[in-house]
């Protein structure tokens, strides 16, 4: 069976950074269930072949197990956990870092009576369950980790098989949207990348509309649709996640960090960071020191397709994650969000 076998290839070949020797494809295993926690998702296919894990985006709920994958589209702050794995059966998977110009020309090839007519932003993240051809694919591709000589030429043709089968399945319009230079959703994605870069400045929701070229009102109504809240929702979500890191390396600098991700009052950041993550900065930041890293999965998928370069403390199981500011990471892990 395809997910016996893929247990068995994904426990071969995971390393502690999840990195693997094809480009794009990311190993990942948790030995514990872990409680919610804050993350970046990243852009990326992650699929479970054991353990299971929960996800909340905004007021959204998505959870996925052994045999089901999740589909994230833009880089967003979600709150996720694993709520299935221990040492002896962990959850373990793989994910897909999802690349805009090999989506694209995949629906070239495709040609437009192969596809369903775009219509209006879909959410940013789908789960479904794989069928067997995508899981056939998923395995094909891990094998060729044990063939370094026919991996560099095959390993690209299947991961291009496995985005088609993604493509034209139940969520396929979640990933189409990436590939279309001027979906609802790369217009979206634009601004969600403006806001990540400018988080700590204020902004007016019709000046980053006018940034994603759209309306008021069409933007307003194509970001809640993809990224389940308001822009000022995500930028808030954006600045915590930033203090958060930032914190866990300097525990001692709480006022100075709450301005620098662009809190004007120290006392209305400790408010919102207290509701976010349960704890005042201060203790927070003693309790992130002092925990021990718990492996993978934890550190964020891998940043967007369009930039590969950070890394910090940052957690994921799924794909993707990344975040900006002060603080400079190196992008390695990315598969299932992680927990």
């Amino acid at each position: 069976m395809s997910l016996d076998e893929m247990r068995t290839l994904l426990a071969r070949h995971v390393r502690p950074d999840m990195s693997t020797d094809i480009d794009g494809l990311l190993i990942a295993k948790v030995t514990e269930a872990s409680p919610p926690a804050p993350e970046m998702s990243g852009t990326v296919m992650a699929l479970i072949a054991q353990g299971a894990k929960h996800i909340a985006l905004g007021d959204r709920v998505y959870e996925y197990g052994a045999g089901q994958y999740l589909i994230a589209s833009v880089d967003m702050p979600i709150t996720g956990h694993f709520t299935q794995a221990d040492a002896e059966t962990p959850a373990i998977g793989l994910g897909l870092v999802l690349h805009p110009p090999t989506i694209a020309e995949l629906l070239l090839q495709a040609g437009p009576g192969d596809l369903p007519p775009p219509g209006a932003a879909p959410s940013g993240m789908a789960v479904a369950d794989a069928p067997p051809e995508l899981l056939d694919a998923a395995v094909r591709l891990l094998r060729l980790l044990d063939r370094p000589r026919d991996r560099a030429v095959l390993a690209p043709m299947v991961i291009r098989e496995m985005l088609w089968h993604v493509i034209t399945g139940e969520h396929g319009s979640v990933l189409r949207q990436i590939g279309l230079a001027d979906s609802s959703l790369s217009h979206i994605a634009r601004a969600v990348r403006w806001i990540r870069e400018h988080y700590a400045e204020a902004f007016r929701v019709d000046d980053v509309a006018r940034q994603a070229g759209m309306s008021v009102s069409a933007f307003y109504r194509n970001f809640q649709a993809v990224t389940a809240m308001s822009p000022i929702q995500f930028q808030k979500q954006i600045r915590l996640q930033e203090a958060r890191i930032q914190l866990s390396l300097d525990p001692g600098d709480i006022t100075g960090v709450s301005r620098r991700v662009g809190y004007d009052s120290p006392s209305q950041f400790a408010r919102e960071y207290r509701r976010q993550f349960g704890l005042p900065p201060s203790q927070d930041a003693t309790r992130l020191r002092t925990r021990s890293p718990d492996a993978p999965f934890r550190t964020g998928p891998a940043p967007s397709a369009d930039r590969a370069d950070e890394a910090v403390p940052v957690q994921r199981f799924g794909e993707p994650g990344q975040r900006r500011g002060q603080v400079r990471r190196t992008h390695q892990d990315r598969p299932l969000p992680r927990g």
